[in-house]
C-alpha cells in the first residue's frame, strides 16, 4: 500500500480529509482539519474572490503553527471543477498561495486533466495533483494521461456528485488497486470516498488498499462547515441513507438545465421535487416550484423532506447524528479506526 505522510508530514495515519464540497467546505473547515492531523480541502466552483477569502482565511489560521506555517506548500488543498471553469482564472492564486494538494474533478473529457495537470505543475510545482474518478477504466486513463500523484477513488454511495454508472466502494477499490499495479501505476496511492462516516468505514477501505480516506457527509455537521440549519438538520435527521437518498440527474435539473457532463449525476436526499418527479409531474412545473422556493429565508430546505432544493448526502447520512467541531470528528474517527484495525490483527 503506498503511504502519503511523506508527502504531507504534519498528517496522522490513517489520513482523514474533508471532500472539496463547494459551497460548503471554506477556509475554516479546511484549516481546523489540517491542524488536526488530517488534510483540509477548500472547495470552488466560479467565484475566484470567494476562494482568495477562503485560502487567506486558512493561512491566518494556520500561521500560528510553527511546523504548518514553515511548509513549502500551504498545507490544505483546493477543490475545482474543470469543466465549468477556465484554468486561467485560478491559476494565479495557486501561484500566489501554493496549495498543497490541487483537487481536480468532472472534466469534460478524461484528455482535460492532463492539460490540467501540466499547468498546475507549472505554475506551482510543489502542489500535488488529486483527481476523482468513479471507475477502474477512468483510473486507467487518467494514471496514464495526466499522471496524478493520488487518486481519488468515489464510490456509489457517496453524496453530490459522482459518477453515474459505478460500483460500491468496497469492490472498486480493490479492483482498482490490482488494475494500477497490473498497468505499472502500482506507486500512485489511493484515497477512498463513498458512504465514509465513521471509523468502521475507514478501517475497512484501509484494509482494501486505501492510502488514505475522504468523508463529505460526516463533514456536513461540523461547526465549522457553511451550511444552511434548515439542511444540516435534515441531514442530522436522516435514518436508513440506501432509502432516504437518490442518485439522479434530476437533482441537476431543478434549477434550469443540467449544466454536468454526461457521465455525471447527484446523490441527494428525496426531497419534495424527487416525490414529485416520481408521480409524474413535468420538470417545468419542478423547476417553477424550485426557484420559488429557493427564495424564502429556509432556501427551499426542510428537515422533514417537504423542501424543494437538492440536499446532498451521501448513503451513510443515517450515521451522522450530531454537530461536533471537525478536530473531534477527525480525531474520534482515527482513534476509532486504530482500535478496530488492532483488534482484527489480534483475532
Amino acid at each position: 500500500m503506498a503511504v502519503l505522510k511523506p508527502m504531507f508530514p504534519w498528517t496522522t495515519t490513517p489520513l482523514i480529509v474533508n471532500a472539496p464540497m463547494a459551497g460548503f467546505a471554506g477556509g475554516t473547515l479546511a484549516s481546523a482539519v489540517t491542524l488536526s492531523g488530517g488534510l483540509g480541502l477548500i472547495g470552488s466552483v466560479f467565484d475566484m474572490d470567494e476562494l482568495r477569502m477562503n485560502l487567506e482565511t486558512a493561512k491566518s489560521a494556520l500561521a500560528s503553527d510553527a511546523e504548518l506555517s514553515s511548509s513549502k506548500t500551504l498545507p490544505i488543498g483546493v477543490g475545482v471543477l474543470p469543466f465549468v471553469l477556465r484554468i486561467d482564472k485560478v491559476l494565479p492564486l495557486f501561484k500566489e498561495f501554493k496549495p498543497a494538494v490541487v483537487w481536480l474533478f468532472a472534466a469534460k473529457e478524461i484528455e482535460d486533466y492532463g492539460a490540467w495537470a501540466s499547468q498546475v505543475r507549472a505554475a506551482t510545482p510543489d502542489s500535488k495533483i488529486w483527481i476523482q474518478c468513479g471507475s477502474v477504466a477512468a483510473a486507467l486513463e487518467m494514471a496514464k494521461g495526466a499522471k496524478p500523484d493520488v487518486i481519488v477513488m468515489q464510490g456509489a454511495d457517496a453524496g453530490g456528485h459522482g459518477f453515474e454508472k459505478g460500483a460500491g466502494i468496497i469492490s472498486l477499490l480493490p479492483e482498482a488497486v490490482d488494475a494500477l499495479a497490473e498497468a505499472g501505476f502500482g506507486s500512485i496511492p489511493l484515497v477512498a470516498s463513498g458512504g465514509i462516516v465513521d471509523g468502521r468505514g475507514v478501517a475497512a477501505v484501509l484494509a482494501l488498499g486505501a492510502a488514505g480516506i475522504v468523508m463529505g457527509t460526516r463533514f456536513l455537521a461540523a461547526t465549522e462547515t457553511v451550511v444552511h440549519p434548515k439542511y444540516q438538520a435534515a441531514v442530522l435527521a436522516a435514518r436508513d441513507g440506501g432509502q432516504i437518498t437518490k442518485r439522479s440527474k434530476v437533482f441537476d435539473e431543478l434549477k434550469g438545465p443540467n449544466i454536468w457532463p454526461q457521465a455525471y449525476d447527484g446523490r441527494s436526499l428525496v426531497v419534495q421535487s424527487w416525490t414529485d418527479h416520481l408521480a409524474g409531474v413535468g420538470i417545468d412545473e419542478i423547476q417553477k416550484l424550485h426557484n420559488e422556493a429557493v427564495t424564502g429565508a429556509d432556501k427551499g430546505y426542510a428537515e422533514d423532506l417537504k423542501g424543494r432544493a437538492a440536499i446532498w448526502a451521501g448513503t451513510g447520512v443515517g450515521m451522522v447524528k450530531k454537530v461536533e467541531s471537525a478536530k473531534d470528528i477527525v480525531e474520534q474517527t482515527r482513534k476509532e479506526a486504530r482500535e478496530i484495525l488492532g483488534r482484527v490483527a489480534k483475532m
